[in-house]
């Protein structure tokens, strides 16, 4: 007996749960699409300031003068494995605390 009230109790919670779980994500999908008139954002101490409503982009996306960049932000070009293996060893040995006396000869395949 003891055994099904357990099992009645925790299902009872895991509804519970569950339909917790789904009237918070309901209520945060309306209050995402939900728009602030300037009435209401001046009711909650929010003023626009004479503002628009403009969306601002992210700080990165922008050059030194303040302009959206319209290019491509990652650009990537292939390169051979030496070069790549140059570039790496040029960087090891620019380091601090890197001696050249240390390294081991790499064998050449």
């Amino acid at each position: 007996m003891l055994h099904f009230i357990y099992i009645i109790a925790f299902t009872v919670l895991a509804v519970l749960a569950i339909t917790n779980m789904f009237r918070n994500l309901m209520t945060l999908g309306m209050e995402s699409q939900r728009s602030y008139s300037p009435a209401n954002a001046s009711m909650y101490g929010r003023s626009q300031g004479g503002t628009s409503k403009r969306s601002v982009p992210h700080p990165e996306l922008l050059d030194d003068f303040g302009n959206v960049v319209n290019e491509p932000l990652l650009i990537m070009r292939s390169i051979t494995v030496e070069d790549a293996r140059e570039q790496l060893d040029a960087l090891y040995e620019a380091s601090p605390g890197s001696s050249n006396g240390n390294r081991e000869p790499r064998e050449e395949v």
